[in-house]
């Protein structure tokens, strides 16, 4: 092997050196192939960033923003006197107070029933399981207006079982909690799923009960889930109105929910009352809906902490 230095350079003749030595050679190719791109930068680079942010904001805007900017704007027209007026008006109090209690009644049910059909239909094999799998589906895909009529004909005047929940506030709660019912079970679902059953495994071999293992085992790890489900169950019993038009007899300060008194509203020309209303279902609702997003948000960063 020879070299040669010149100005302070070390000329190594590489071919001198053995195969195991010599530097391993350079594709040209391969800087033309696919110019590197950041980790998680859009294939459209800067222009597809602000177009696809646009395109949302606007859709946003036109579907959720400017109606209930509309809706705010329109339950304030007599001022905070004659909204907190609309608001408190006996009719419309008890009309709230109905609805909310309803589904309060409607979500507890939820979280039990809810996770005992998802804990079933996971953990159980049984004839027919991939039929009452699908039908847990049928409440978001069947009209609400269906489900009272059919609702109706089965619990009203005139009952084929011999049970009337017409124009009672039971029968408002087996309406919205048929309209309700997936949204614990598909919460719930997936977390099971992935649960490791080693864990159980190992509580039962150490002597624990069933209801030992489940209370301080898997409850733990489906709490976030039955939380979340029972809470959008709630959000969504709250401004229900097709499933209960019929069987709820929209009894005032009995079995008139909000949704009806706010139609109510609408057809004596009173829009001012009716957006009012709607008003405290929607804030009802977005408080809801940001304790599941604080709820979340903490259980993700205990996962986080955990790990």
């Amino acid at each position: 092997m020879t070299a040669t230095v010149t100005g302070g350079r070390d000329d190594t003749d590489v071919s001198a050196l053995p195969p195991s030595a010599q530097p391993p050679e350079s594709d040209p190719g391969a800087a033309e192939s696919e110019p590197s791109r950041p980790v998680g930068r859009s294939r459209f680079g800067v222009v597809g960033r602000p177009l696809g942010v646009g395109v949302v904001g606007l859709w946003l805007s036109v579907m959720v923003l400017l109606p209930l900017a509309a809706l705010t704007v329109t339950s304030f027209e007599e001022g905070w006197g004659g909204f907190w007026e609309a608001v408190t008006a006996p009719v419309a109090l008890a009309s709230l107070r109905v609805t909310i209690v309803a589904a309060l009644v409607v979500a507890l049910i939820n979280a039990v029933m809810g996770t005992l059909i998802a804990w079933v239909l996971v953990r159980d094999d049984f004839p027919g399981k991939r039929i009452v799998n699908a039908l847990i589906d049928l409440p978001f895909a069947l009209p609400t207006i269906v489900a009272s009529i059919v609702l109706l004909s089965l619990y009203g005047p005139n009952s084929p079982v011999g049970i009337h929940l017409n124009a009672t506030q039971p029968g408002l709660v087996v309406a919205l909690a048929f309209v309700t019912l997936p949204f614990v079970v598909r919460s719930v679902q997936p977390v099971l799923i992935e649960a490791d059953r080693e864990v159980e495994e190992a509580s039962a071999s150490l002597g624990a009960s069933s209801w030992v293992t489940f209370r301080r085992v898997v409850l733990p790890t489906l709490l976030p889930a039955i939380i979340s489900g029972t809470g959008l169950a709630f959000a969504r019993a709250i401004g229900e109105y097709g499933s209960v038009v019929l069987i709820g007899g929209n009894i005032p300060r009995e079995t008139q929910v909000a949704s009806q008194y706010i139609q109510q509203q609408i057809e004596i020309d009173r829009p001012v009352n009716a957006a009012a209303v709607s008003v405290a279902l929607l804030a009802i609702a977005f408080l809801t809906l940001a304790v599941l997003r604080w709820f979340a948000g903490r259980s993700l960063r205990r996962e986080e902490t955990a790990s």
